[in-house]
């Protein structure tokens, strides 16, 4: 059978989420975990790569297993696992060629930036002691869904076939000492969310923000993209899958 674990993490705690030998990564976590509970090697397969020091609310990493699944499984992973991740949930595939990365339909990001200065806040989000002017953000935020290739957005040497996406949601939020930029698409290129919110923070000092982020996204030219803002901003806030493909396997808390 094809399972699926549901995993919450700080990225501060690790050097990424995808294996890299020995190092602690989020996925280097999980597989150690796993074997040891199942007592012998298990190696997952991940959803979305987040890089070091990005958050995720929600990534998800499925393998195999043809044995009966512990009702406790969720519990005794959460506790050999690194106090910075957490098994939210497991749930089982009905189709055992299942892929937790192609066969997603959604992955949903949201990026956190505070104004004012707050120890409490500088790992978790953006500090920008600047004026920001949500209606130029709203602007360009919505200028984005009309594109699909974003070249422009892609960090170079990147080993990618296509350079298209599309975006299904694209928005700006207000909460008060706070701001937040939400991007959803059916897929992501390596450093997109960030150069999409750095782009846009640049070209809210242009009297046209739109036209000139339209350009921008045409020239498909990555040296006009700012990728320069933190990864600690950033959260994977959901990977979506389509409707009757996985259901949740019960687990008891302890």
């Amino acid at each position: 059978m094809r399972y699926l674990l549901e995993v919450a993490y700080d990225g501060t705690a690790f050097h990424g989420s995808q294996v890299q030998g020995e190092l602690n990564t989020v996925q280097f976590a999980i597989n150690k975990a796993l074997s040891i509970l199942l007592r012998q090697p298990v190696e997952t397969f991940g959803a979305s790569r987040t890089d070091e020091g990005v958050h995720a609310l929600g990534n998800a990493y499925h393998f195999d297993w043809d044995e009966a699944i512990h009702p406790q499984l969720v519990y005794k992973l959460n506790a050999l696992l690194p106090p910075q991740m957490a098994v939210k949930r497991l749930l089982k595939a009905h189709n055992p060629e299942f892929n937790a990365r192609f066969d997603a339909s959604s992955r949903r990001y949201r990026y956190k930036i505070y104004q004012r200065k707050d120890p409490f806040k500088q790992s978790r989000a953006l500090f920008f002691p600047y004026p920001i002017d949500l209606e130029k953000l709203r602007a360009t935020a919505e200028v984005i869904k009309e594109y699909i290739d974003f070249e422009s957005f892609c960090k170079r040497n990147s080993q990618t076939f296509t350079h298209n996406c599309t975006i299904f949601q694209s928005y700006w939020e207000d909460h008060g000492d706070e701001v937040h930029y939400i991007v959803e698409a059916n897929r992501f290129l390596r450093g997109m969310v960030r150069a999409l919110v750095g782009t846009q923070l640049k070209m809210m000092k242009q009297e046209d923000p739109v036209t000139a982020l339209r350009n921008i996204i045409t020239a498909k030219n990555c040296t006009l993209a700012d990728f320069s803002v933190t990864g600690n901003g950033l959260y994977l806030e959901a990977v979506n899958f389509p409707p009757g493909m996985l259901e949740e396997v019960p687990q008891q808390r302890r």
